[in-house]
């Protein structure tokens, strides 16, 4: 007599240890978003720093120290040059630093290509996201990025799990499916339909809410290409997380890989907004 096959249950340990790992970070973010200027230079520094190490650990794990340092002074020195607005300055240096990654790896005789695209993977990002916090208005779309960030990985988490279903991309995230997919897209919209509500309550100029479902849309499909993204990097390198910093989620670059690309989308959408888009 054989036995029925177990069914899979709603991964309750996981998602607890999640929403701990991530309210530990929120008041962190919400500090240096609401406090803005150098202090939130410092902490997308930190946050760069942390992604550089852990990036030269998955290229040059012989010999990760001179990688990650020559990753991370270049990103912190575009983020610094960002905030002082010399916006040809922050590019220039991403692209030396670009270089320099390469000289260094090769001289480890670490792979070339990979040393080098580590400052264009973390700087462009960390470069968007100071530019949208000093933009007027910074701090609430600032807000509203997180905001919809997070509700996407957290209802993708959640709806995936509790439905399963297909699978989205198996030969690289086995975990992830079409309903979580969806969810996290329905997450998005959410968050982003709310943040916009409730800024608008309080007197901000900010996006209408047709507009703010749109752009929460677009960054919820970022959201999660990010996420699958780094499921590719990962699987090329052979590691399952890039570290172990936060529980539940793996290393900074597990927990902000959806983010990276997020901004992008976000920052393109102020930069549209703040040339005359319509209210």
């Amino acid at each position: 007599m054989t036995s029925s096959p177990q069914v899979s249950r709603f991964d309750w340990r996981n998602l607890r240890i999640r929403l701990i790992s991530a309210f530990a970070i929120i008041p962190a973010v919400v500090a240096g978003v609401a406090l803005g200027g150098w202090a939130y230079v410092l902490l997308i520094s930190l946050v760069g720093g942390l992604l550089a190490r852990e990036w030269a650990r998955l290229v040059a794990p012989t010999a990760p120290i001179r990688v990650g340092l020559t990753v991370g002074l270049s990103v912190l020195a575009a983020l610094i040059a960002a905030h002082l607005e010399l916006w040809w300055a922050a590019w220039a240096l991403l692209i030396a630093g670009s270089l320099a990654a390469a000289i260094v790896a090769r001289g480890l005789t670490a792979n070339v290509p990979d040393a080098a695209y580590g400052v264009i993977y973390i700087g462009p990002p960390g470069v968007a996201m100071i530019w949208l916090r000093d933009m007027p208005e910074g701090a609430a779309w600032t807000v509203f990025m997180f905001a919809v960030t997070w509700w996407t990985d957290i209802m993708a988490f959640a709806v995936g799990n509790a439905l399963k279903g297909p699978k989205l991309w198996p030969q690289f995230s086995p975990n992830k499916t079409w309903n979580g997919f969806f969810g996290g897209l329905l997450g998005a919209v959410l968050a982003g339909v709310v943040t916009a509500f409730l800024f608008k309550g309080v007197g901000h100029a900010f996006i209408g809410l047709a507009g703010a479902a749109l752009v929460a849309l677009l960054t919820g499909l970022a959201t999660m290409g990010g996420d699958l993204w780094e499921s590719m990097l990962k699987r090329r390198f052979g590691v399952k997380d890039t570290g172990g910093l936060i529980p539940g989620h793996g290393g900074m670059l597990d927990r902000v890989d959806g983010l990276m690309f997020a901004v992008i989308v976000v920052a393109a959408a102020r930069f549209i907004e703040h040339w005359g888009w319509g209210h």
